[in-house]
């Protein structure tokens, strides 16, 4: 239960809440809101919270935040508290901070340009071994989503992991002095939001601001193999990675569903496919051992992961083949981590890409699409890309020398796509979907499928 004592010193008045006042949660959407929760109207540049708070009394809120200058409906309910607050956005993020403070868990902080909710997966599947576990659910990772995140923990937990993510500078240090981090990730540097911070340093200065927050002998894990990053160094740096680590990861040996390596001298196994995500494992080792878990307990919650959807996921095909569904988004960075991933996968005599348009990289992103093609080569077979973006990458690998060129098709629709699929699809093929999430390629997929098994029926 929350308590109404976590607005000390934020409330300016009340209506008829003289005495402390318990909530089962903290909700800005009346939409989802339940029985008892606390009603948190946020104002926007189209819309206003407070329009709807007897949709939110109608639906069982017992109370509500309330911004100092905003008109109380006359209607209101007799025995709905109010508690008037300066700014209901500000409220809400003090009312986390004091949360977190009350129930004191270990604070994990996750940001990067890709990986954050792998990373986030793998590290709550180890922790949860050891204690009770509480992470970020979906993409509630900016400076709404977080407090809610963390006003949402049980008061039990004792691991909390935050994902923090950002489009410009200054988001980050906002989310890590609310969240107070005893320990953060950064996962990578990529090329995502390069359009509002012009170059990969800029992004990588954001990406670092987690530092700003971080608790008294608190550590950062950062990638060794970004040279962005070789200029970071203070006592809270760790390094891990696969050359000049602080703790470093070797031995890498691709398996059928995943990779056998060596960190730090102990052997682990990781049931996921892309090398990359053998480096976002080892990040959460670390911090699992910074933690204090033994070696077996880790090697414990690896083997148990259960990971969101839509990042690397592996679906069997109607007729067999493996879908490799990685169409929650893209940037070049993790667009050819994916390529490379299908690369390694044994036992198939055909790898398809299906790749379509990223957003969001600029006045570069003609050169950062054609980037791609570099890793298309054998064993990859065909390469299928959608959207006039994507059609960067075709034809930069049409320019290109190979021996062995691998069969391209462009579609300018996903139903092109959708239908050409099944004319080389069988038992013996590896398919990968990458693209930005505007994109939606889990349509393709579903489209694919719905052709194939209408053909067998």
């Amino acid at each position: 239960m929350l308590s109404s004592s976590l607005l000390n010193g934020v409330i300016k008045s009340k209506r008829f809440a003289q005495q402390e006042q318990s909530f089962t949660a903290v909700s800005t959407d009346t939409r989802t809101i339940k029985k008892d929760d606390l009603f948190v109207p946020l104002i926007g540049e189209r819309f206003n919270g407070h329009d709807y708070v007897n949709v939110a009394a109608k639906n069982g809120s017992t109370a509500s935040l309330w911004q100092e200058g905003q008109p109380i409906p006359s209607d209101l309910p007799i025995d709905f508290q109010l508690y008037i607050v300066k700014d209901t956005l500000s409220a809400l993020q003090q009312m986390a901070k004091a949360y977190r403070i009350e129930v004191n868990p270990k604070v994990i902080g996750i940001t990067g340009s890709n990986g954050k909710t792998t990373t986030k997966d793998i590290l709550a599947s180890i922790l949860s071994v050891s204690g009770k576990t509480f992470k970020t659910q979906g993409n509630f990772n900016n400076h709404i989503g977080l407090p809610l995140t963390i006003l949402a923990m049980p008061s039990t937990c004792q691991y909390l992991i935050l994902e923090m993510g950002m489009s410009g500078f200054g988001e980050i240090e906002l989310l890590t002095k609310l969240a107070e981090p005893d320990l953060a990730i950064v996962t990578n540097i990529g090329e995502s939001h390069m359009e509002q911070l012009g170059s990969r340093s800029g992004i990588a200065k954001a990406k670092m601001e987690i530092k700003e927050g971080l608790r008294r002998n608190g550590k950062v894990f950062i990638d060794s193999d970004e040279p962005l990053l070789e200029s970071w160094n203070s006592p809270e740096i760790v390094r891990v990675g696969f050359q000049q680590a602080d703790l470093s990861v070797d031995q890498v040996v691709a398996t059928s569903d995943g990779y056998q390596f060596v960190m730090d001298g102990e052997h682990f196994k990781l049931s996921m496919l892309g090398k990359h995500n053998v480096k976002n494992a080892a990040y959460c080792i670390a911090v699992a051992k910074k933690l204090g878990m033994s070696s077996e307990k880790i090697k414990q919650g690896l083997s148990n992961l259960s990971l969101t959807s839509m990042r690397l996921e592996r679906v069997s095909g109607s007729i067999g083949e493996l879908i490799v569904n990685d169409a929650y988004n893209a940037s070049p960075t993790s667009m050819i981590a994916a390529i490379e991933a299908v690369k390694m996968i044994p036992n198939y005599t055909k790898r398809i890409i299906v790749l379509g348009d990223m957003f969001e990289l600029g006045s570069d992103e003609k050169s950062l699409h054609e980037s791609v093609a570099k890793v298309i080569e054998a064993p990859i077979t065909h390469v299928i890309t959608i959207g006039e973006r994507a059609k960067w990458i075709t034809d930069a690998l049409k320019k290109t020398q190979m021996n062995v060129t691998p069969t391209l098709f462009h579609g300018d629709t996903k139903d092109e796509a959708a239908k050409w699929l099944p004319t080389v699809v069988d038992k013996d093929t590896v398919v990968l979907f990458k693209a930005s999430r505007g994109m939606k390629l889990e349509e393709v997929i579903k489209d694919y499928q719905n052709i194939i098994e209408g053909r067998n029926d």
